[in-house]
């Protein structure tokens, strides 16, 4: 309870800040950062080296997949039949197809279930969502957006990721039979700012402004991506024989958020900045809720 308490106290001051204590301009910049180029790295690091080999860790990396490409035929269909423009769908695939399974997924999968939950969110981020976001989501937005996707840049953009760098690196280490004491000393607490930090920030970036017409994108939005994308991995998971606790990181993370830099990319491509800023504001807050409770009918471990 008292890790859970932490997220929510993180995010509240962020938005606090935000609204009454008047920032230094770059403040969210700066943390972003920090929390990408220097936390992150440092958590994974630390974390895959310890992950053991596990045949069902597919389903993690499978699970981001399918509400990738779920979302994509949901919202391509349903903006078919409610009239929705090109960048109306192209925002819904990119911030209710792509989950915060970074910001959001590692805290709340560290609070519910310890080191070992944190040590598969971090598979399911590294090797499901980030690639997603890096490849298919630049294409998603490329598409919508009316413009040409460039592999050269996508390729670079994955290969020069220091997390993903930190993955390899980590990988490599953990065949080898882990890091020396002192040095995954050092790793730990670096890794252990992520957490206040990413919430801290995303509160800062808190936005929650509908207007008329965006009620009904939204709901179609939120409804899967906090839902029916977990409910759907949920399935495939059981189906497929996969249990334990990799079922439940998986479904959770499928369950996580819209993801901050989904919304990011759906600015930088003009595609309704607007309805994925509020999608945002809206899932980071109801998913506080949503997570917890539907952590409650899956597996402790």
């Amino acid at each position: 309870m008292s890790a859970l308490v932490l997220l929510f106290v993180c995010l509240v001051l962020g938005m606090l800040v935000a609204r009454f204590a008047r920032p230094p301009s770059g403040m969210v910049h700066g943390l972003n950062w920090w929390v990408i180029n220097i936390a992150l790295p440092a958590l994974v690091l630390e974390l895959i080296p310890k992950v053991k080999p596990d045949p069902q860790l597919w389903f993690l990396v499978v699970a981001m997949w399918l509400v990738f490409a779920g979302g994509w035929l949901v919202f391509a269909l349903v903006g078919r039949w409610r009239g929705w423009s090109r960048q109306r769908i192209g925002a819904l695939v990119l911030v209710c197809g792509l989950g915060n399974t970074s910001f959001m997924g590692y805290p709340m999968a560290q609070a519910l279930h310890g080191k070992a939950g944190l040590s598969l969110a971090v598979v399911a981020d590294q090797l499901g969502c980030f690639p997603l976001l890096a490849s298919v989501g630049i294409v998603v937005a490329c598409l919508y957006a009316g413009r040409s996707p460039q592999p050269r840049v996508i390729v670079r953009r994955i290969l020069t990721f220091p997390a993903f760098i930190a993955l390899i690196l980590g990988i490599v280490v953990g065949v080898l039979g882990g890091w020396p004491a002192w040095l995954d000393g050092v790793f730990a607490p670096i890794g252990e700012t992520l957490t206040p930090l990413a919430l801290f920030s995303v509160g800062l970036q808190f936005r929650f402004h509908p207007d008329g017409g965006q009620w009904g994108a939204m709901g179609w939005g939120l409804g899967w991506k906090l839902l029916a994308a977990p409910l759907l991995c949920w399935v495939v998971g059981v189906v497929a024989g996969v249990g334990g606790l990799v079922l439940t990181i998986g479904v959770l993370q499928a369950a996580m958020a819209p993801m901050v830099s989904a919304a990011i990319l759906a600015d930088e491509y003009d595609l309704e900045p607007a309805l994925a800023n509020t999608v945002l504001g809206a899932g980071i807050v109801l998913s506080l809720l949503t997570v917890p409770l539907g952590n409650l009918w899956l597996p402790a471990g």
